[in-house]
């Protein structure tokens, strides 16, 4: 009997709606950590059957037939997920600039390639969907996501803004955008 591979239970795929229960929760598990140096303990959403609701709409009917959910899978258990669609930027073409507008892995499952496949899968749904460039806008304090990208040849383009997070001007996150050409 021969000895199956390590990584033979790894996947990613398209999301399905059944899945919004397991985004959700993985969601909001990655948002304490991403977020807690930068929003107060109130700030995000904790009620998982909401935040479930909104991903299994999202993912039944898409507003855009470019807007994509991918799943990174361990056996059938979600490790992480990333969203492609048009970059909505002022500055952007929305036919030829795709957006990575998330990639999120489960806290518990970093540093086992989830986050290498998903970005790779990412890439290449983005070259389907016949998108020349990819952008993604990361916090620009989470030197950890904007490593891995610029590990994975993603580079700064210069573009940068803050998010009012509570519509109060109390909760500003600064952000940088990130780019790469797609093959």
């Amino acid at each position: 009997m021969s000895h199956s591979s390590p990584t033979a239970d790894v996947s990613v795929r398209i999301a399905w709606a059944d899945d919004a229960p397991a985004i959700a929760e993985l969601q909001l598990r990655a948002w304490r950590e991403q977020y807690a140096a930068v929003l107060p303990a109130g700030a995000l959403p904790t009620d998982v059957a909401t935040v479930a609701e909104a991903w299994r709409v999202s993912l039944t009917r898409p507003g855009d037939a470019r807007q994509r959910v991918l799943v990174a899978l361990e056996r059938n258990r979600v490790t992480g997920f990333a969203l492609t669609a048009p970059a909505t930027d002022p500055d952007c073409d929305p036919v030829a600039d795709g957006e990575l507008s998330d990639l999120t892995l489960d806290p518990a499952e970093q540093h086992k390639g989830h986050g290498s496949r998903l970005l790779q899968a990412a890439v290449d749904t983005m070259v389907a969907d016949r998108f020349t460039r990819a952008v993604c806008w990361t916090i620009a304090s989470d030197d950890a996501l904007r490593g891995f990208l610029t590990g994975a040849g993603w580079a700064a383009d210069g573009a940068h803004r803050e998010l009012d997070l509570d519509g109060t001007g109390t909760t500003l996150v600064r952000q940088v955008r990130l780019h790469t050409a797609l093959a």
